[in-house]
């Protein structure tokens, strides 16, 4: 549908000078008037079909750990290797090797924050890493040759607290495994033989490569972890004075000394199998965003007949106003809680790679982020401008200028205040795969609204 408006704009300039012959003479003294109309073009087409994506590097500190087979998703399988973030010092005051008494993992999640039952029983091991792991490393990672099978520790849990009611009250939830004390000493000799090795990740995944975390039991759930460490459990001796006394005191301290970081490597493991349901609704044409993991969507934007229309219809001192997209998404019902993604990133698919491997933010020009909007459905791209003024400064566009991939992401965000103002600013630091929970959606792109705004002036003298 193209939507005309008109807007009349009247300059009238007259200025007479009189010389002392009495010859007089006007200069600007025509009237000029400017019609202004603003162009509202939504009669494209936007096509797109549904492309495997089944690997994908893993930038996030989220790691999903258990497996569950859902019949309109599939059947997802993850579990986890990481490096560990050392602390720059222990405290070794009033402390000897034989003091710390043991070792746990503990592995922090937000309540509810999983895709499953809640309480059905699941196990998991931990094995100790023989050697540092590779860089870049992606979802399809193979640890077998990375881990000693034998397992240090092992846990069973559900999805919701297990212990007494009082932990209702927290704002997170754990699961933790118990170590072995050899490890705990071993960590702490480690620092005090050669202090150095702690001061960088890289130096300490030396000396300690890190942990393999795999299901050992039970199916149904897949969590969400959003913080590891490794806690120190230890006894320190110290001299107290009581009442002019000197007395030996003994306090029982932990630590976490130990944690996955941005600084080091985490990896999700994952093995998906997308559902029957899935594939076929994808061979007949759906156009399916399938995460972690899974699928993504390969578009054709309709830059030729943009530019043809903007140039058709522009005059002389025309403008580009805003290109937007609008896509329908239509949630695929199952029993699972599964929900489409958040947020989506739509980037040109010769630059898709790089976008991640630079750790890149969009652009507006030739990378884009929408959010899932729930109350209208739609994914919804509202800076496109930049990228049809870079398409209209060139002499012909080719099949690479107007291809883009549609795929999941996650995005994390930092936040700056001014306090003279009151205001806050919000703004991206990172867009990375999506691997924080499985998801899905179908995309109505046959519903797709592209808008094109332009002013076209005319000038008359």
């Amino acid at each position: 549908m193209k939507i005309f408006r008109n807007i009349s704009a009247i300059l009238l300039a007259a200025i007479a000078m009189t010389a002392c012959d009495d010859t007089t003479s006007s200069i600007g003294s025509s009237l000029i008037t400017e019609d202004t109309q603003i162009i509202i073009d939504s009669t494209f087409v936007v096509t797109g079909r549904s492309t495997l994506n089944p690997v994908v590097q893993s930038r996030t500190l989220t790691q999903l750990i258990g497996k569950f087979d859902a019949k309109e998703f599939g059947s997802i399988s993850s579990d986890i290797v990481c490096q560990f973030m050392p602390s720059l010092t222990l405290e070794t005051e009033g402390v000897t090797v034989e003091d710390v008494d043991s070792a746990k993992l503990i592995m922090f999640m937000l309540p509810g924050d999983f895709t499953g039952d809640s309480l059905v029983p699941m196990g998991m091991n931990v094995f100790r890493l023989n050697k540092a792991l590779p860089s870049p490393i992606y979802s399809n990672f193979n640890p077998g040759d990375y881990y000693d099978p034998t397992p240090i520790g092992s846990a069973i849990y559900t999805g919701h607290a297990m212990h007494n009611d009082s932990i209702n009250s927290l704002n997170f939830r754990s699961v933790t495994v118990d170590l072995p004390r050899s490890l705990g000493q071993e960590l702490f000799e480690g620092f005090e033989k050669n202090p150095d090795v702690f001061s960088s990740p890289s130096e300490f995944a030396k000396f300690f490569p890190g942990l393999y975390i795999a299901n050992s039991f039970g199916s149904g759930r897949i969590m969400n972890i959003t913080e590891t460490r490794i806690n120190l459990y230890y006894r320190q001796h110290a001299k107290v004075t009581v009442d002019n006394v000197e007395k030996d005191t003994i306090y029982n301290k932990v630590r976490s000394y130990f944690a996955v970081t941005p600084e080091v490597i985490t990896n999700n493991n994952i093995d998906l199998s997308i559902s029957p349901e899935l594939t076929t609704l994808a061979q007949t044409g759906a156009p399916l965003i399938v995460a972690p993991a899974g699928m993504e969507v390969t578009l054709q934007m309709p830059t030729p007949d943009l530019i043809q229309t903007y140039r058709k219809g522009a005059g002389s001192l025309s403008v580009l106003n805003t290109l937007t997209l609008s896509i329908p998404a239509e949630e695929i019902a199952n029993d699972y809680g599964i929900d489409p993604p958040e947020q989506v990133l739509l980037v040109l698919a010769n630059e898709k790679d790089k976008f991640f491997a630079e750790n890149k933010i969009t652009d507006n020009k030739t990378s884009f982020i929408a959010t899932y909007n729930s109350t209208t459905k739609t994914y919804d791209f509202s800076e496109m401008r930049g990228y049809l003024a870079e398409m209209l400064e060139k002499e012909t566009v080719a099949a690479d200028d107007y291809t883009f991939v549609l795929t999941a992401v996650n995005v994390e965000t930092e936040s700056s205040s001014n306090s003279y103002y009151q205001t806050s600013v919000s703004y991206v630091t990172t867009i990375s795969p999506y691997v924080t929970k499985p998801a899905m959606v179908r995309l109505k792109l046959e519903d797709a609204k592209i808008k094109l705004t332009y002013t076209r002036q005319y000038a008359n003298n």
